[in-house]
């Protein structure tokens, strides 16, 4: 007689049931299998990245991404922490990243600019392939942000997140909440466009740079280490710093 399979239930919480189709997002998920997997093996077959999880616990206990899922097995699978602390329980991961640095895919240059903006060390190339946003994270532990969740499933990947949202500023809005980050916003201390770190100059050192026009109402100027770009806060920077202050005092806990 050939046996049949075994079975094993998961359950997972918060944003990690996004990964899932609708019918199964409410409750306990069912796990067919004929020959025992892995928990990360197991949790990824289901559709859900392991950079976006932080915590397992199998039958009550919790557990590393190795263990090997057997028959009858509960798994409750929950999304990383990074502004909670569960140090008396096994992560799975390394402790959260505490000065966060992104890599973004192609699809996300509006978020890069954002991101830059805020002050946060952003990596954004419009032609980077797959494998080479995986290498970035893992070489320079960087956070990848991603609209594709296959690129997330990559073993090498250890900080990961799909983004919900596909606006800019909500896609903004949506990283600074994620990973708490609304205390450590740096406004316009980073260059948009190469991702330097700004430093300030003098009105003399700009000359011929910038408009004249701007040069006989504005003192205080930045440029960019990298490309030499020069900034200064105009009316568009007012506007800029208004959504900067709504957005940190919407994103505090």
């Amino acid at each position: 007689m050939i046996p049949g399979p075994s079975c094993a239930s998961f359950r997972f919480y918060a944003e990690l049931k996004d990964h899932l189709p609708p019918k199964l997002q409410c409750g306990i998920v069912e796990k067919q299998f004929f020959v025992p997997a892995s928990v990360k093996d197991m949790i990824e077959s289901l559709g859900v990245p392991h950079t976006e999880v932080d915590l397992v616990l199998v039958n009550g206990e919790s557990s590393d991404f190795s263990r090997l899922v057997r028959n009858g097995d509960r798994v409750a699978v929950y999304p990383v922490f990074e502004s909670i602390d569960i140090t008396p329980v096994l992560r799975v991961r390394p402790q959260p990243l505490r000065e966060p640095k992104f890599v973004l895919d192609v699809h996300l240059g509006r978020l890069a600019g954002y991101l830059r903006m805020l002050g946060f060390d952003t990596v954004y190339a419009k032609r980077a392939s797959d494998p080479e946003l995986v290498r970035i994270s893992t070489e320079q532990r960087r956070i990848l942000l991603t609209r594709d969740r296959g690129v997330l499933k990559h073993s090498a990947v250890t900080h990961g997140y799909w983004l919900r949202e596909t606006d800019g500023r909500r896609q903004t809005e949506e990283v600074v909440r994620r990973f708490d980050l609304a205390r450590s916003l740096r406004p316009l201390t980073r260059c948009m466009v190469c991702n330097e770190a700004l430093r300030e100059t003098s009105r003399a050192e700009v000359g011929g740079r910038v408009p004249q026009r701007t040069l006989a109402w504005c003192n205080e100027f930045r440029e960019c280490a990298g490309c030499g770009r020069v900034y200064w806060e105009g009316s568009h920077c007012q506007r800029m710093r208004r959504w900067i202050e709504q957005l940190a005092a919407t994103a505090q806990p």
